[in-house]
């Protein structure tokens, strides 16, 4: 299957979310598919964040991550999902904070001199994320779980991308309510 780095694949509003959401159906064991698991697609989705990317003229153009340093990348993507995912649903810990800020400073020791490589970005990003004084602007999109930041005026926005996840979810709403079935 063809898989290719578009728009709505950066909707988190920061690289450390949409690093983050590079795990699709993070929550479903059996259908869970890590867009890094291939090394061209972690490669690519360097040149689709400078693209689409929220940040992209905060990095600039992003260089994939030297091989050596793919499963830091990883750990640091779990350590963002896991820390921002449990301060949104209000379970957050000091010892994910930790591991949190662990693996940013592994990954800034380990390619600090690199400011573009993916994963000395990423770091950054996430840093600038727990510098954020408005922490109820980050947010979990209730169709997909992908982690986003809501940049709305009135802090409405209820999915990470309306034309796609907001578009699903009215639609099912919609077919379900033309058959005559109960719920949200």
């Amino acid at each position: 299957m063809t898989f290719s780095w578009t728009p709505h694949r950066f909707s988190g509003g920061a690289l450390a979310f949409d690093v983050a959401n590079s795990v699709v159906l993070r929550d479903d064991p059996a259908r869970r598919i890590d867009r890094f698991a291939d090394p061209t697609a972690m490669d690519a989705f360097c040149a689709g964040a400078s693209t689409y990317g929220a940040e992209r003229d905060l990095f600039g153009a992003l260089m994939p991550v030297h091989d050596d340093a793919r499963s830091g990348l990883v750990a640091l993507r779990e350590a963002i999902d896991a820390h921002f995912r449990a301060e949104i649903e209000g379970t957050a810990t000091p010892d994910l904070l930790a591991d949190l800020l662990e693996a940013i400073a592994a990954t800034l020791r380990r390619s600090g001199t690199h400011p573009q490589a993916l994963d000395t970005a990423t770091a950054r990003s996430a840093l600038m994320l727990l510098a954020q004084p408005q922490a109820d602007r980050l947010k979990i999109c209730p169709n997909c779980r992908w982690l986003f930041i809501d940049r709305s005026r009135n802090r409405s926005r209820a999915w990470c991308d309306m034309a796609v996840c907001g578009n699903r979810v009215k639609a099912n709403r919609h077919y379900r309510r033309r058959r005559g079935d109960s719920g949200p």
